[in-house]
């Protein structure tokens, strides 16, 4: 039998409750009872107000007298088995070893595959947290993610090693000091060269917050600036892409939304995402390079290699690789008024287009 830790009370209904719920009463004075334990004081009688019978849902006036019965001691919880992860396989060990870019006491950086999710989920046991306790190597504690990439989309994902770097690292996620680059191949070219998208996202209704999409009323803000690093004629374009809020999707959404998806894109860009003569249909988004203030007051500064379906797309549609890291990785500087902003678009674009014929034209004489 439970142990009784006190007789029957009775309380005087302040001032201050007056007209709020029974449950709400106890929530306020007594959290220990929790609700079923209210409930079945009701059920069975033992919870009175001014004498009477009264159910958790009633409401209750300054001045009536509730009586309390006595309150029975829990039994002591039994502790969960703490889950055990099961030991890594050779092949997974080798496998998320042969991720890593870097690696210092602070962080690991990791070159995550496509197909690879970061985190587990419905269905998805095999993810990149999983794995992390391989590269766990000389530390005491397991390595902890900072931030995260979309299944499909490859790249630099950063790793922290400590708590202390953890926090550290998602402070500087959080208040946008951390810096990202991607690659993506996109369907057609845009007609400003060097552009900034800023078009509200929000969760698509109707899909359980799988699907994303532009909303102008309910939307939060989020900005991306899109760079065209080379062209197929009319027919696809090489971009870098750089994030300045980190919304779900934000890449992939924005690109869609102005008419140029992402190819291998089908979630946002339907059957329009994909090309033909040989270009693979998986997806073509690369987090290509992540800058962010490291603990030791220096600069993390790390580059990933493209997956080879990105690579062999690239080839064949003929786009020069070294052009790949020569745009500058520098802050916008549009203006804050809209007129600026066009102003500023068209003449970085210009300028753009006529550092391409110079290079074409130097080709050319080489």
């Amino acid at each position: 039998m439970s142990e009784v830790v006190q007789d029957a009370r009775s309380f005087v209904v302040a001032d201050d409750d007056d007209g709020i719920r029974l449950d709400r009463w106890f929530r306020r004075h007594m959290p220990d009872a929790s609700f079923n334990i209210v409930s079945r004081w009701a059920r069975t009688g033992q919870l009175r107000l001014d004498g009477k019978r009264v159910a958790p849902g009633d409401h209750i006036a300054a001045g009536q007298t509730i009586r309390v019965p006595p309150l029975e001691a829990a039994a002591p919880a039994k502790a969960k088995p703490k889950k055990q992860r099961a030991a890594l396989s050779p092949e997974d060990e080798e496998l998320i070893q042969g991720m890593v870019l870097y690696k210092d006491r602070a962080a690991i950086v990791l070159n995550k595959p496509p197909g690879l999710a970061t985190q587990g989920g419905t269905k998805t046991e095999h993810h990149v947290d999983a794995l992390l306790d391989g590269i766990q190597f000389e530390a005491e504690g397991r390595p902890k993610l900072v931030h995260r990439l979309d299944k499909d989309t490859s790249g630099v994902l950063l790793v922290a090693r400590s708590s202390g770097s953890a926090a550290h690292f998602a402070k500087a996620f959080s208040s946008r000091t951390a810096r990202k680059l991607y690659w993506a191949l996109i369907v057609g070219v845009p007609s400003i060269e060097d552009g900034m998208i800023e078009l509200p996202i929000a969760k698509q209704p109707g899909t359980g917050g799988e699907k994303m999409h532009v909303d102008m009323k309910e939307g939060a803000p989020a900005r991306t600036r899109y760079r065209v690093i080379e062209r197929a004629g009319n027919t696809a374009a090489w971009v870098q892409l750089e994030p300045y809020t980190g919304r779900t999707h934000q890449l992939r959404v924005h690109m869609a939304a102005i008419g140029h998806p992402i190819v291998g894109d089908g979630k946002y860009g339907g059957q329009d995402a994909f090309l033909t003569g040989g270009i693979s249909r998986k997806m073509h988004l690369h987090a290509r390079r992540l800058r962010v203030d490291h603990p030791d007051g220096s600069k993390l500064d790390v580059t990933a290699e493209a997956p080879r379906h990105f690579l062999e797309s690239l080839s064949h549609l003929g786009f020069d690789l070294e052009l790949g890291d020569a745009v500058p990785f520098d802050p916008p500087k549009f203006s804050e008024t809209a007129e600026g902003k066009k102003k500023a678009i068209s003449a970085a674009a210009k300028a753009r287009r006529k550092e391409r014929k110079g290079e074409r034209r130097s080709r050319g004489a080489r």
